[in-house]
């Protein structure tokens, strides 16, 4: 008999059978696609489930609505913290942070089509896929430090191999990116009108080769576009440079130093928009995001996202900073080193708490541990 729970989940995560492909939707329009539990679960479970199925070539993954998937719900999770029982929130990112991991080490193709809002826990089920496409509805961030968060769900580990010091801004600023910036900057690998999307699942049904990889490749290749970036992207040469030259700073606060001389020396509305971003976001947030990125660079995926694990807990367990339910400390200047230090340390001193307890990945080649 279906339980309550099975039916939700099984609504919220829509299933195709086409052939050797599996077309996976996430139905949650009126939340703009945002991740519950029960959808968090029942994804793992099925990816699971075709990674043993020699039936299965292929695993496309889509939103239904006007967003690709604009997080995770923390909803339930603020409300889990409220009531002294941020052990639930922690139960549920490590559901989340598994089937992250499981996405990044997948040995079968997995195809996500990002058409509308991508953001933190969306990034997370998507940029860790094979193919990752945008269209002109895209829009993509990681808004985390303007919530008290960081940016997770393996964050540290694309964001960290984002060209040059991308990712610091992108994970700093919570900049919103368009699917022309994505495709160049490498967070997205294709882009294809909406238009040409219902034609384009059509042609990857097809696939009956031995080698999906190339058939794929091949499919969508044919129909990307290389679409012009905007006059003021972030992702033109020379608002590369500045974010190079001051992202590249050893602290937040020489980076916020090195953007204030860029304003005086040459005013430029993006370089106003970038202080005015990291001036409102969480003190300690950006400080804990700057380091996490950093550290990424040097660390394969599934160390990131335990090392993630564990500063999660300490937000969520609110001893170090209350920045989930209020900015404390407020400045940035009260945000010790040793402070920061704390977020990335195990809570062995809380009764029961294990780090994250990854799945075992037998036998991965280097293009399998690393997709970006």
């Amino acid at each position: 008999m279906t339980t309550a729970v099975e039916m939700a989940s099984h609504s919220q995560v829509l299933m195709e059978d086409k052939y050797t492909v599996r077309i996976l939707t996430l139905n949650r329009p009126n939340q703009m696609n945002a991740l519950s539990w029960n959808m968090i679960t029942r994804l793992l479970q099925l990816f699971l489930a075709y990674k043993d199925d020699p039936r299965v070539k292929l695993v496309i993954l889509k939103g239904q609505g006007k967003a690709f998937c604009a997080g995770g719900d923390v909803r339930p999770v603020i409300c889990d913290i409220v009531q002294g029982k941020w052990r639930l929130g922690a139960d549920f990112l490590s559901d989340q942070y598994t089937l992250n991991y499981v996405m990044a080490t997948y040995s079968k193709i997995q195809i996500s089509i990002m058409n509308g809002i991508v953001m933190g826990g969306g990034a997370g089920v998507s940029i860790h896929g094979r193919f990752r496409i945008a269209t002109e509805k895209t829009v993509f961030a990681m808004p985390e430090t303007e919530l008290g968060l960081f940016p997770d769900v393996g964050a540290s580990y694309f964001l960290s191999r984002l060209p040059g010091f991308f990712g610091e801004y992108v994970g700093l600023t919570g900049a919103r990116l368009d699917g022309a910036e994505m495709l160049a900057c490498g967070l997205a690998t294709h882009f294809v009108p909406s238009t040409r999307l219902t034609a384009l699942e059509a042609d990857l049904c097809r696939v009956v080769s031995n080698d999906p990889d190339t058939f794929s490749s091949k499919i969508l290749n044919a129909y990307t576009q290389h679409p012009h970036l905007k006059q003021h992207s972030a992702y033109h040469r020379h608002v590369l440079d500045v974010i190079d030259k001051c992202f590249s700073r050893r602290t937040v606060e020489e980076i916020i130093s090195a953007l204030e001389r860029e304003a005086i020396q040459e005013p430029d509305e993006w370089i106003s928009a970038t202080l005015r971003a990291l001036k409102k976001a969480s003190p300690a947030s950006l400080k804990i995001s700057l380091r996490s990125i950093r550290e990424g660079r040097f660390q394969e995926v599934g160390q990131c996202l335990i090392r993630e694990y564990r500063m999660v807990c300490h937000v969520l367990k609110g001893e170090l900073s209350k920045d989930l339910v209020e900015w404390e400390p407020q400045r940035l200047e009260q945000v010790t080193d040793n402070m920061v230090d704390q977020y990335f340390k195990r809570m062995d001193e809380e009764e029961g708490w294990e780090d994250l307890k990854l799945p075992p990945r037998i036998n991965l080649s280097s293009s399998i541990i690393a997709k970006l």
